[in-house]
Order: structure tokens, then sequence, then C-alpha cells
């Protein structure tokens, strides 16, 4: 039966924290609950793994999928395994901090996701699988810290922006390795492109007036977002969430002005010093 669930195979790949737009369990968060941090993000690292590998088929990705889930929530014993142990001492970690199973379960629901679908037909479709991966990160992390409840929607609306952004910023990538695509097919359609344009070596004036249709709810998110920090009433998590708050308006201008298609927009090092000095503000000076 266990092998059923977990197969034989461990897929986990080589990827790391540099490969996110965020700073992971970074140097702002305090050194007591960073290793629950890294707890959670090796979890996510591992689970994504597990959708991506093309070693599996669709239906055991969702059975792994499914029993890391159930290991979260206590209905099933993990094999010791190296990939299915993250799931035991990620459930550790929330039972000893009391931050709700559904921040990593719901994760896992975007991950079965990934699994069978690669498609969307709208944005609110896309809003809703920001929804599961992406949103239980903040809420990881604001809920750790144990924040007030009226820090989550700004928190949603910002994770959910640096999603979309990753989307953008993989769209080439995503459809070439994975056949996955998170842009709204009407509106290609609308613009008289297809995802095939995706492949070229740029964008079309079409595709390029997608992406910035894209960029405008990123905009609507990310201004959602600015008075996050001033929600937060821990000070290392306040000028995380700050420089958070920056990275991604930083990367969402710089979609608007370079192409996804012919280049990889990233952050660089000089980004996140600007974004530090900038979140500086959030900084109590007494």
């Amino acid at each position: 039966m266990t092998e059923d669930i977990w197969g034989t195979k461990d897929v986990t790949s080589d990827k790391g924290k540099t490969d996110e737009n965020f700073p992971v369990g970074s140097l702002l968060i305090s050194r007591h609950l960073r290793p629950y941090v890294h707890t959670y993000y090796n979890f996510a690292r591992v689970a994504d793994d597990m959708v991506d590998t093309s070693e599996l088929t669709p239906q055991q990705k969702i059975a792994r999928l499914r029993g890391m889930a159930a290991v979260i929530r206590g209905e099933l014993q993990a094999p010791q395994r190296a990939d299915a142990q993250t799931a035991v001492k990620l459930r550790d970690v929330l039972i000893k901090t009391g931050v709700p199973l559904e921040t990593a379960t719901d994760l896992l629901e975007a991950f079965c996701m990934d699994a069978e679908k690669t498609r969307y037909e709208s944005w609110q479709e896309l809003l809703h699988y920001c929804r599961y991966s992406a949103n239980p990160v903040g809420r990881f992390l604001l809920l750790l810290h144990a924040e007030g409840h009226e820090t989550l929607a700004p928190s949603d609306a910002l994770c959910s922006a640096l999603q979309v952004i990753n989307h953008l910023q993989d769209a080439a990538k995503d459809l070439q390795v994975l056949d996955r695509c998170y842009i709204p097919l009407p509106w290609l359609e609308e613009e008289d492109v297809t995802i095939d344009d995706l492949r070229l070596v740029r964008s079309k004036p079409g595709l390029r007036r997608v992406f910035d249709r894209m960029l405008d709810g990123v905009d609507a998110l990310n201004r959602e977002a600015r008075g996050l920090p001033m929600l937060i009433r821990d000070r290392r998590m306040r000028l995380e969430a700050a420089v958070i708050v920056e990275l991604s308006h930083i990367l969402a201008k710089r979609l608007r002005r370079q192409d996804p298609v012919a280049e990889r927009v990233a952050l660089t090092k000089a980004d996140g010093a600007k974004a530090l000095l900038l979140a500086m503000r959030y900084w109590p000076t007494h």
C-alpha cells in the first residue's frame, strides 16, 4: 500500500533557494524561527519536484502529493525516505507552532492542479491557482510570527503578484519543458496570438500586450500589498515583508521594459540592496 502511494523513486532535484524571487529564511527572520521556515521551504521544494518531474505519471504525482497531505494531517505514516520525511518534519513544526495545517495542505492542492492542468481560461482561474500555490506561503510566515488576521489579505495579494510575475518570467520555459501555460488563453486569442508564439526568439506585439495586461493585474495586487508592512507587529518580519513588497514592484516594472521571451528577467544583487534601502523606512528608530 505504501509503495502504491510513494513509489520507489526519489525525484528530488538540486533546485535551491536562489531560484526564488524572494529571500527564503533570510537573516531578517528571527534566528529561532529560521529553521521552521527552512523546513517549510524544503517541504515545498520536494513537492514541487514531484509535480515537475517527467519520471512520474500525473496519477503517480497526485498519489504522492495526496500522501504528503495525509502525513501532514496525521492520517498516514510516511516511509523512512528523505522526500516523504519532509512532510513529517513540517507536521511537527505546524503542531509545535500552532500554524494551521492548511498552510501546507493548500500548497499541495496547487501541485495536484499542476499535475493535470496545463492551460488557463481566465484571470480569475489563474488567481484561484495562486490562492493555493502562493498565498499559503505568506500565511505560514505571518502566522508563524503570530501576526493578526488583518495581515492576511494584503499578504495574499503580494503572494499572488509574485506568483504571476514568476509565471511571466518562466512563460517560455514552462511551455517548453513542462507544456504548461498560465497565460489566459482568451487574452491571447483577443490579440491574435497563440501559446506557440512563446517559442519564438522574442515577443510579438500582441503577446507583449497580453504580458502588459497581466502586469496591470499584478500592479493592482501590488497596490493592495503596499500596506502590508505597517500591519505587521514583529519588526524583523515587517522589514522582511517590506523588502519583498519592494522586490515585487521592481520585478513588475522590469517586466514592462524587458522581454521575458527573449531573456530571463530576474532580480540582481543591486535590486536586493535597493529593496532593503527602501524598506528601511519601516524600521523603527526607537
